[in-house]
């Protein structure tokens, strides 16, 4: 799946890029042919402008005997630079060639050529057979065509479509490299996210599966005539211990996928961070008592956030439950909230305990994982702090874990309003 979903991600950037390309090059090469003729049709107009205002103020140059006895005038063009090289041709009502002149000379039959002009429906336009552009114009002597070698034009869009294909295909080929590199990257989340869901349905499976296991077995032993009645009562408690155990793994991983579903944003609004966690520390003051434990609060007054209050009361509680189980006995437990710099505040619980290895600490808040090692498991399933963490992230906050000489503090930074 992961495999086709790069190819995937490779042809669609692939598809977009060289789409993007085609865009621009040809639009760089309609814009450029689009200058080229139009530059070259004003140069035209100009010319033949220039011409007519020269015949008004009187000759300026030698005519003389042309080419199938067609008078040739060759005027004088010393302030005429710039000026692309042109043919003119006067014609007469017949359509026969009258007078012939320009700056470049003409090696075909100009009477063929006045006739391809004159037969064109356009005023102005391209002679493919001759490359040569005409411009067509009516004077009062008679129809004038100027003509201009295109060559050069073509030439230079022949070489932009070429450097253009060139350009293309070198970009192609370097986003293809680059696409497999980014291929990797994007699919990365995905991937991991794929890992995460196959471990987290092993791990879930092998949650329920201990206490079906005892369920089951005491169910049968239950059913057995060979137990009497106080035994079968341990059965039958054992099943309602489990039963238990299990409802709370599935609350848990229900809560999971409503905060995953953005179950938080539903319910944000202006709140009072320390009261909130006033509130949910009441009910832990007998159980810390229960335990030889002293819990205290220092939070500070008049903090507010942006948040959901049902939320964030159940990342206090699980914090403090945690706090609560792994203290040592004749130790404090503190609850903490304080602001810190403009726009945020720390809310943290520490509590002195049993100290948390450095190994362990980097995966405290994934899904079904227990630092069984340093923390017995006390009735939890590892789903607490991995709700807090999603708790944390939907308000766009952070939350850490340190432990140092038995000290642990859980820390939940949130920006304030």
């Amino acid at each position: 799946m992961l495999r086709r979903l790069r190819i995937k991600f490779i042809c669609v950037n692939m598809g977009i890029v060289a789409a993007m390309l085609a865009v621009i090059f040809g639009l760089e090469l309609h814009f450029t042919r689009q200058d080229l003729e139009g530059e070259s049709l004003r140069q035209l107009q100009l010319v033949a402008e220039r011409l007519d205002r020269r015949r008004e103020d009187g000759p300026e140059g030698a005519l003389g005997p042309g080419k199938d006895g067609v008078r040739s005038e060759q005027p004088d063009l010393s302030d005429q630079r710039g000026f692309l090289p042109y043919l003119l041709l006067r014609c007469g009502a017949d359509g026969s060639v009258e007078e012939v002149s320009g700056n470049f000379s003409y090696d075909g039959d100009v009477s063929a050529l006045a006739a391809a002009a004159l037969a064109a429906t356009e005023s102005g336009g391209v002679l493919e057979d001759s490359a040569l552009r005409y411009l067509r114009t009516e004077t009062p002597e008679g129809l004038r065509l100027v003509f201009t070698d295109i060559s050069g034009e073509q030439s230079t869009m022949a070489g932009l479509l070429r450097t253009s294909l060139l350009v293309g295909a070198a970009s192609l080929a370097l986003f293809f490299l680059l696409s497999l590199l980014l291929a990797r990257w994007a699919v990365k989340p995905v991937e991991e996210a794929w890992k995460q869901q196959k471990q987290f349905v092993s791990d879930a499976s092998h949650e329920l599966k201990t206490p079906l296991t005892v369920i089951t077995t005491n169910a049968e032993l239950l059913q057995s005539p060979d137990f009497d009645q106080a035994a079968r009562g341990r059965f039958a408690d054992n099943i309602l211990t489990m039963s238990r155990q299990m409802r709370g793994l599935v609350e848990g991983l229900l809560e999971l996928a409503r905060v995953d579903a953005g179950a938080v944003a539903k319910t944000m609004e202006d709140l009072d961070l320390g009261a909130l966690c006033a509130e949910a520390a009441l009910p832990f003051e007998p159980l810390c008592y229960e335990r030889g434990l002293t819990l205290n609060t220092e939070l500070e007054e008049s903090v507010r956030v942006h948040g959901s209050a049902a939320h964030l009361r159940q990342a206090v509680e699980i914090l403090l439950d945690n706090a609560q189980k792994y203290a040592h006995s004749g130790t404090e437990v503190w609850l903490r909230l304080e602001r810190r710099g403009k726009g945020h505040c720390l809310l943290s619980v520490t509590d002195t305990g049993d100290p948390i290895a450095p190994e362990d600490l980097p995966h405290l808040f994934e899904r079904f994982y227990r630092a069984d090692k340093a923390r017995s498991r006390n009735g939890s399933y590892g789903l607490g702090l991995a709700i807090a963490k999603q708790v944390a992230e939907a308000h766009r906050g952070r939350i850490s874990c340190e432990s140092r000489e038995g000290v642990t503090k859980f820390s939940l930074l949130l920006p304030t309003v």
